[in-house]
């Protein structure tokens, strides 16, 4: 059983997709970003962007816009083709392409013609062999087209922007959808070939109850999602324009976003769904939930992972690049990105080179959220001795020797623990979101 302590989630903490997180990025040269691609070897991933929605949610907080004017779509179409070549040149023959996600905004903006012809430039430019390709979606843009598209680009895997099924929360955040509208889209996806479908989920919405969560849950199962990416919504308007036009009024507070993600828990738990991390669930058969049983689950900025490539090249507008020593993100402006990706040039303008220290430092924070323990270093030991005590003396954490490990009743307070190793970590307004 969860017990709430507040004052262990009163300070909002990054998700830690990344370490350093995005938020601690600095200016630097492109030329490091192609420096790195071309000492890439063994299993690279490629991270596809396109920033695009045919209709703009009031809570997302991804780089994206409207899809309406499709010069916009189709030049920046044209830039990401020239940026897969240049990409491609850099590589060397000893990396190999094994993984390839598109995310967005939603990649299904665009036209499934659009998208097959991304899907050609990879593989004739990248010599893929067998790769897994995965696809995030839009259930209000889907189209027959679309799943045939997925079908005829090999796609396995997919997550769908779900949200919740309760009609005055959809209403409330911009995203209205009926169930027969996610139903249509599965079948697609199944008789497309998709094995391992996700439904992203959220609580914390406006207006919602732990019985419209309960029942939002209750339908994710009766529809057999593989994997749950079960989210608390994050209300950080000074840095999300668009989340002005959610009522803050009617936001639940912290100790009911508590109650709904120990609800959230309990009952995938005791449905079949395997605990993945502190907010993803997987049935067993599900690739997520055989590397979380092997210790071989990662995190990146996709969220939990069975992807253990050290490589990750982002493509496309706000695009990250992840590897051991570099984090690299693409320019965020789309017109920038454009001018620049076409001129075949790469268009990396923030990130920030990894210390020894900040590597050790992003070990153990993913092996705390990944694994549910790390091992101390003694140089990491100062740092986190005296503010590690409260989560001691709560049994929320445990401290062997040098091996701390998070007990069960402390996974809701596994990214405040982590943070305790984030060295670049100040306290400052609302720049991160809940720790709940």
């Amino acid at each position: 059983m969860w017990t709430y302590h507040s004052d262990l989630l009163e300070k909002a903490v990054p998700r830690y997709t990344s370490y350093p997180t995005a938020a601690d990025f600095g200016p630097i040269d492109p030329v490091e970003l192609g420096a790195a691609i071309e000492r890439a070897e063994g299993d690279v991933s490629l991270y596809l962007h396109v920033p695009f929605c045919e209709k703009i949610c009031y809570y997302c907080g991804c780089n994206t816009g409207a899809s309406g004017r499709r010069q916009r779509v189709e030049s920046y179409l044209d830039a990401l083709h020239a940026e897969l070549a240049t990409v491609s040149t850099l590589l060397p023959d000893s990396a190999r392409v094994r993984r390839i996600a598109f995310g967005g905004g939603s990649p299904n903006a665009i036209r499934p013609d659009e998208f097959l012809g991304l899907v050609e430039a990879i593989n004739r430019q990248f010599g893929t062999v067998t790769p897994a390709w995965s696809i995030e979606l839009d259930p209000r843009s889907m189209t027959r087209e679309w799943g045939a598209a997925i079908g005829s680009a090999g796609i396995t895997r997919a997550s769908m922007g779900v949200q919740t099924f309760a009609a005055h929360c959809q209403k409330a955040i911009g995203r209205e959808q009926s169930d027969a509208l996610i139903c249509r889209s599965i079948d697609w996806l199944r008789s497309a070939g998709v094995t391992s479908l996700n439904f992203d989920l959220m609580y914390g919405l406006p207006g919602q109850t732990e019985r419209d969560l309960e029942d939002s849950l209750e339908y994710t199962r009766l529809l057999a999602a593989d994997r749950i990416a079960l989210f608390g919504y994050a209300h950080v308007p000074q840095l999300v324009p668009r989340q002005r036009m959610i009522d803050e009024a009617v936001l639940p507070g912290n100790r009911e976003r508590f109650q709904m993600a120990r609800l959230g828990h309990e009952f995938l738990t005791s449905h079949g769904y395997d605990a993945v991390g502190f907010d993803h669930f997987a049935l067993p058969h599900d690739p997520l939930a055989a590397a979380a049983g092997s210790g071989t689950l990662r995190r990146n900025f996709q969220g939990f992972t069975d992807d253990s490539a050290d490589a990750v090249i982002g493509l496309g507008a706000s695009a990250i690049s992840a590897f051991p020593e570099l984090l690299a993100q693409n320019e965020k402006n789309s017109g920038r990105y454009r001018m620049i990706a076409s001129q075949r040039r790469l268009s990396a303008s923030h990130g920030v080179t990894r210390s020894r220290r900040d590597r050790l430092n992003g070990a153990a924070i993913e092996k705390l959220l990944c694994q549910g323990s790390a091992e101390i270093t003694l140089c990491q030991m100062p740092q986190v001795r005296e503010r590690l005590t409260p989560f001691l003396d709560r049994e929320l954490a445990v401290l062997d020797d040098m091996t701390l490990s998070i007990t069960p009743g402390g996974l809701p307070y596994a990214r405040s623990i982590a943070a305790l190793f984030d060295t670049f970590r100040q306290e400052r307004k609302r720049t991160f979101s809940s720790a709940i």
